[in-house]
């Protein structure tokens, strides 16, 4: 098995993965890393919670390490794009933690914050900026940053920009980039729109998969019910109630449907907030912080919203509403089982939702036992799959346990000290206080 020692990275970066408590690489950042340095363009599909963010943060800190010369003024020497304003943090933390020993500049583009200290930052030129595609458009407008000396991109989480409808931008900000330059697809699924997205500006890639394309993992119990919509509410207080749970993400279709399901779970008693994009990010972070330490159980969230939510010990994950696109589903449920560790998923099956179901059978190669009954009848539940076969319903769904746990590498939500109050009213703007001039070379301490 190979260790960090082997894989090519300066000895400051190896005393920052050291100080983190890290000795083995996953199986993607074995593959990944080396690779990366050595230049090469990459497609890595591989799930939420396998390291896939120190994969690529660390080779771009060894190219920043070999670098003699500054940046120059509104460039940046490689550019991550993410989906959302939560990823594109938690990158940067990671970024801030793995460089804690070696100097370097990194900047966080994204909207929900004043673009003002985006600016300044900009200004001076960056090594790593991490943005979200529209709020980088808007820079780039303005010539607060330019492109042309570029020299890797990275796009992270590339299945769920497509979903957001983020492609036309991703394909400008692309035009705008020197042809000489190395660029690294990440993604948990490979659906036809990114692999076309990728043989069009990557060249002769190396393609490095970790998992079966679009499947979950393993260690993730999957448990389907078939309740009435009118019961869900009902049946989510039981499975909280009943069940041995430590934390609990539960996903919704809609804004207004996580609105609801939390105000039911405060009325029985339950701790709970809501996630989405109608919050503000201040909002946001107080939710993540009390779920984060366990002030609050259950976290209620919009798909949008949930990504980038990188949180030790989720145990549960809950469809209350099946999702409209199968891709998501495999992205939900990435939330629990990380870093070796087991989880449930346990999905509330309405009858209108049966397509959707078969669309996730489909995609991940398997069909569900349906536990419980059909709306308004007696009758047991059939495999959605293969409807004209009844089987026997299950009173329960199984019980997966889980233990919180330490995420690997790159996959981990962490809240570092160092980060101060930034001018901006946002909470997202404190958090990002530091990250844009990360000057850390010979600290003698490791990141909070």
């Amino acid at each position: 098995m190979k260790k960090f020692t082997d894989l090519g990275l300066a000895g400051a970066i190896l005393r920052a993965v050291s100080a983190e408590g890290y000795i083995d690489p996953t199986p993607i950042q074995a593959k990944v890393i080396p690779a990366m340095i050595q230049g090469q363009d990459i497609i890595g599909i591989a799930q939420t919670g396998t390291g896939k963010t120190a994969s690529f943060v660390l080779p771009l800190l060894q190219k920043i390490s070999m670098k003699r010369q500054r940046t120059a003024p509104k460039t940046c020497g490689a550019l991550i794009l993410t989906p959302t304003r939560e990823l594109a943090i938690q990158i940067a933390e990671n970024i801030q933690a793995y460089g804690q020993f070696m100097e370097h500049t990194a900047a966080v583009v994204v909207g929900g914050t004043k673009p003002g200290p985006q600016i300044k930052a900009l200004a001076q030129g960056t090594d790593i900026v991490i943005a979200t595609p529209g709020r980088l458009e808007d820079h780039i407008s303005t010539g607060a940053i330019r492109l042309d000396e570029t020299t890797t991109i990275v796009l992270d989480e590339a299945d769920q920009m497509l979903d957001l409808g983020f492609m036309p931008a991703i394909r400008r900000i692309i035009a705008k980039l020197p042809k000489k330059r190395q660029a690294v697809l990440m993604s948990a699924t490979m659906p036809k729109q990114i692999r076309t997205l990728a043989q069009d500006f990557l060249r002769n890639p190396s393609e490095i998969a970790v998992t079966t394309v679009s499947k979950p993992i393993d260690r993730i119990e999957q448990t389907v019910l078939r309740v009435p919509q009118s019961d869900k509410r009902r049946k989510l207080i039981e499975i909280l109630n009943e069940t041995d749970t430590a934390q609990t993400i539960v996903f919704t279709r809609t804004k207004h449907g996580a609105n609801k399901v939390v105000q039911h779970l405060e009325k029985a008693g339950l701790s709970a907030a809501a996630i989405h994009g109608n919050k503000s990010q201040n909002q946001r972070e107080r939710a993540l912080a009390s779920f984060r330490t366990g002030t609050i159980k259950t976290l209620v969230a919009t798909d949008i919203a949930a990504r980038g939510i990188d949180v030790d010990g989720v145990s549960h994950v809950i469809n209350f509403d099946l999702p409209n696109v199968a891709e998501v589903y495999v992205h939900r449920i990435g939330r629990t089982a990380r870093a070796g560790k087991s989880g449930t998923a346990i999905s509330l099956c309405d009858d209108g939702e049966l397509a959707l179901l078969r669309d996730v059978e489909k995609l991940i190669g398997r069909s569900f036992d349906i536990a419980g009954e059909v709306a308004g009848s007696a009758q047991p539940a059939r495999t959605s799959k293969t409807e004209k076969q009844q089987k026997k319903a299950h009173n329960h769904p199984r019980r997966g346990r889980s233990r919180p746990g330490k995420t690997v590498a790159g996959g981990r939500k962490r809240q570092p000290a160092a980060i101060r109050a930034e001018a901006s009213e946002t909470g997202l703007s404190r958090m990002l206080g530091n990250i844009h001039r990360s000057q850390m070379a010979r600290a003698a301490s490791t990141a909070a």
